[in-house]
């Protein structure tokens, strides 16, 4: 794996590792407890939920709520959508008042009712908008800003190589490619190859980050050794699995698997995620919001079912940490346990 001996990737004053491994923006995911799991096990950067510039320049308590930041997850970049450029440009300036490392804009989400409003992944159905959105962002903060999209609107309309130029030369410092079109929205198989004629265009110079299907080390591999991305953006497969950064930066090193996180440490960090959770929303909604977390962390456990109908329908707290505990006790008796990462996690609007 020496093929991973190259130049530090930078985004503006942000110096990160060859083949960084960044945490994708994921909406009602990536929030700070679930941030601080995946860079305690090996994340480069983070990112947050997509935030509504309409909701921050309205000053929506939803929307400022996720601009938090916390000194353990940096570098952190915080990604805002919308489709009006005054909305945009304000927002940007709010965001440069929390103090992220950068400004990430989203132009990949694909759900209705973010895509009627001409935001996220919509913007692909007039790339001169989007070309201009972007500048005008660019020049109202000093913040590196980057840019997170799809490869086009369908199969006839992918501009993907003009739109990374063209962003480029308005002032973007990087940019993160999911390799399918608005239209596939998560289904089929992502197409790395755009990111090898990307990287191909002479005139491009920024970081170009593949993300799409990267549910293991190898394809994290694969999408840098084989198609020239500068580095690895993983969504979904970090759900219930934040060790995934710790198994990919292993394999890097040595070549070698390592193997599945235990149950112990699947309790742990579940352990953990709820106790933050918590502490950053408070036990009513901390404790809801955890509930959609403990399919996938015990995902491949015989007979979990029971266990997790309890922990998704519990409001007590004493009860939830009762439960993870007899989860521990039940299984530590099994002999020759073997886990199943979850798989293809779906969840309508997750990301772009």
């Amino acid at each position: 794996l020496s093929v991973f001996l190259r130049l530090m990737i930078k985004i503006g004053h942000i110096e990160l590792p060859e083949l960084p491994l960044l945490l994708a923006p994921m909406e009602d995911v990536s929030d700070p407890p679930f941030r601080h799991l995946c860079k305690k096990y090996g994340a480069d950067m983070l990112y947050t939920e997509f935030i509504s510039a309409d909701g921050l320049v309205r000053d929506a308590n939803k929307s400022v709520k996720k601009l938090d930041i916390f000194d353990d997850e940096r570098p952190v970049g915080i990604q805002i959508f919308g489709g009006e450029e005054d909305a945009m440009r304000r927002s940007a300036e709010i965001v440069e008042a929390a103090k992220p490392e950068l400004l990430d804009i989203n132009y990949g989400c694909p759900v209705k009712n973010v895509v009627c409003r001409n935001a996220g992944s919509g913007i692909l159905r007039d790339i001169d908008k989007m070309v201009a959105l972007t500048k005008a962002i660019v020049e109202s903060t000093k913040l590196p800003v980057t840019v997170k999209t799809r490869l086009g609107w369908d199969d006839n309309s992918i501009k993907i190589v003009e739109i990374a130029e063209r962003l480029q030369d308005v002032g973007i410092q990087a940019i993160s490619i999911h390799c399918r079109t608005k239209h596939q929205m998560y289904k089929g198989h992502a197409r790395w190859e755009w990111l090898t004629k990307v990287k191909e265009n002479p005139r491009l110079k920024i970081p170009v980050f593949g993300n799409g299907d990267i549910d293991t080390p190898e394809k994290a591999v694969d999408i840098v050794k084989k198609y020239g991305a500068d580095g690895a953006m993983i969504g979904r497969a970090t759900i219930g699995n934040p060790f995934i950064f710790r198994e990919i930066k292993h394999y890097i090193a040595t070549g070698e698997h390592l193997p599945t996180a235990t149950l112990s440490e699947r309790l742990h960090a579940c352990k953990t995620h709820l106790t933050r959770s918590i502490e950053w929303k408070g036990e009513k909604l901390g404790i809801l919001e955890m509930r959609r977390h403990y399919g996938p962390y015990f995902a491949g456990l015989p007979n979990i079912k029971g266990f997790r109908s309890r922990l998704v329908t519990s409001d007590i707290l004493s009860d939830l940490y009762a439960t993870l505990e007899e989860i521990e006790e039940h299984y530590s008796k099994e002999e020759n346990l073997v886990y199943t990462p979850p798989s293809k996690i779906v969840y309508e609007g997750l990301d772009g």
